[in-house]
């Protein structure tokens, strides 16, 4: 098909004296074509008509692609439609998508730092927008770990880029390479690099130590020079372009467990654009993992509140009541919230995303329910409760307060011998009002208010076990109940 440009020269030829086959020799067109050209000046050039393409049942389907995300890439594209039965290639996929938003900019060339085989890895964190979890939203991280001679790609995911995980980002990425590489290269990230002037750099301690248990020397991109970690900037494009688009995520270790499925079945078992060899095959000259490795968890010293549960990220974790009023070292990573007393692991929970929750294991509960009981059958106990229902909610407040229970109803028993029920029971209410729960509030206001009925100690005998029995006080309507029995059978 010819255009506009050569039926003019056609006819500007002719104008000139040249024959037929000249013009058409010139132009490098067929004779017919000249000649039919300059019989009818006025003719358009024809067009053809458009081809069907294997693509056509699928440009819906494309479109709307596109418009969920318009920076989707031909890959994911050409996976999708492959599940609908496409049996194509990507080369009319990657035309279809041009047509559909038209030709990208031009980038901009840099110069590719190529690394030996296991000497060295590219990390870098991307932020990966957001999840979900109830009403609450946290911030998702993804820190790509590149072996740069190999391509193979390791992505760890967080809510956080504290310290704590840049190193179990690491630790992950080691074990899934199945080696250790001679140097880690990063940009000037806080948890990397704490002062730069000039040549000279610091290293963030907490990094330094992490990479001296594997003898690995850390090394840190030249400020404003994002090409010397081109590739893992490339890689973590990737991950956006290939990996992201088009999915739904329940929560973080969905995401980590997706990410898995993609490195093992896409991103490691594809040729690579630039080696032309896959990156699982072209992976070695690592050195091998140690048997034992650090702890890299996020650690912290809490104390057991009343409630029997510990604060951590905003929500509260569980651990055994006798645990109360002790200081224990949670460890936290992604996953998990474990609790130690004394390097003695006592509680771990799931680790929970959302806030302000409270996560509870039954057995802490029945722990709980057991230690009430019991304390239930103390003799002590039973007799304080004999005073009635307000001795009963007092021991119910000294209970949720958490102070010990036998300490002070042995106390307020001993304020009973001394001021006698009534006083007792007074100065249980007035301090139940006031909210003072403990022995010394009630003495100090029998002390101020009441006079004892008994100026003179007890008897001490011998034998201190003797000195503890007390009688509980007794119902006179107990005494009344006899009474009319006894007097209704005389009649």
């Amino acid at each position: 098909m010819i255009n506009r440009r050569i039926v003019f020269e056609i006819h500007q030829l002719q104008a000139k004296g040249f024959s037929c086959r000249s013009i058409a020799r010139q132009l490098q067109i067929n004779r017919e074509t000249v000649a039919k050209y300059l019989a009818e000046p006025t003719r358009m050039p024809g067009t053809r008509k458009k081809k069907s393409s294997k693509l056509d049942p699928y440009q819906g389907l494309i479109e709307e692609m596109v418009k969920e995300c318009p920076d989707v890439k031909a890959p994911v594209v050409l996976q999708r439609i492959r599940e609908k039965g496409f049996d194509g290639k990507i080369t009319i996929v990657r035309d279809m998508l041009r047509n559909l938003r038209g030709k990208t900019k031009n980038r901009q060339p840099f110069i590719r730092f190529e690394s030996k085989p296991g000497e060295q890895v590219q990390v870098d964190w991307g932020h990966m927008g957001t999840l979900s979890y109830g009403e609450n939203k946290r911030k998702l991280y993804a820190l790509a770990v590149l072996e740069g001679y190999s391509r193979m790609l390791y992505v760890f995911f967080s809510h956080s880029q504290q310290q704590e995980y840049l190193h179990q980002g690491l630790l992950e990425a080691f074990t899934y390479f199945g080696g250790l590489p001679g140097e880690v290269l990063v940009d000037n990230m806080l948890t990397a690099v704490t002062e730069r002037v000039g040549s000279i750099i610091r290293f963030n301690e907490a990094f330094l130590d992490f990479l001296g248990t594997f003898s690995i020397t850390p090394r840190a991109c030249t400020v404003r020079m994002p090409q010397e970690k081109g590739k893992v900037e490339n890689a973590i494009k990737y991950i956006r372009q290939n990996f992201w688009p088009l999915r739904q995520f329940a929560d973080l270790a969905d995401v980590q467990q997706q990410m898995r499925h993609w490195l093992d079945t896409v991103a490691n078992v594809r040729k690579h654009h630039t080696t032309g060899q896959r990156p699982v095959d072209r992976l070695h000259g690592l050195r091998p993992v140690p048997d034992l490795l650090p702890d890299c968890r996020q650690v912290c010293s809490l104390l057991v509140h009343k409630d029997f549960g510990v604060r951590f990220d905003t929500n509260v974790y569980t651990v055994p009541p006798w645990a109360i009023g002790k200081h224990v070292t949670l460890k936290a990573d992604t996953a998990r919230v474990s609790v130690y007393f004394k390097d003695r692991l006592i509680a771990c929970h799931p680790r929970c995303w959302d806030r302000k929750q409270r996560i509870e294991l039954d057995i802490h509960r029945e722990q709980v329910k057991k230690i009430r009981k019991k304390l239930l059958r103390d003799r002590q106990i039973i007799l304080f409760l004999s005073l009635g229902e307000v001795a009963l909610q007092y021991l119910q407040q000294l209970t949720d307060s958490g102070l010990p229970i036998r300490k002070n109803i042995t106390q307020l028993l001993s304020l009973q011998d001394e001021y006698g029920d009534s006083s007792l029971l007074y100065g249980l209410n007035k301090a139940m009002k006031k909210k003072l729960y403990g022995a010394d509030y009630v003495r100090n206001i029998l002390y101020q208010e009441m006079t004892p009925v008994c100026e003179h100690p007890p008897v001490r005998l011998k034998q201190e076990n003797l000195n503890e029995i007390r009688l509980t006080t007794p119902a006179l309507a107990d005494y009344d109940s006899v009474a009319i029995k006894r007097r209704n059978n005389n009649d």
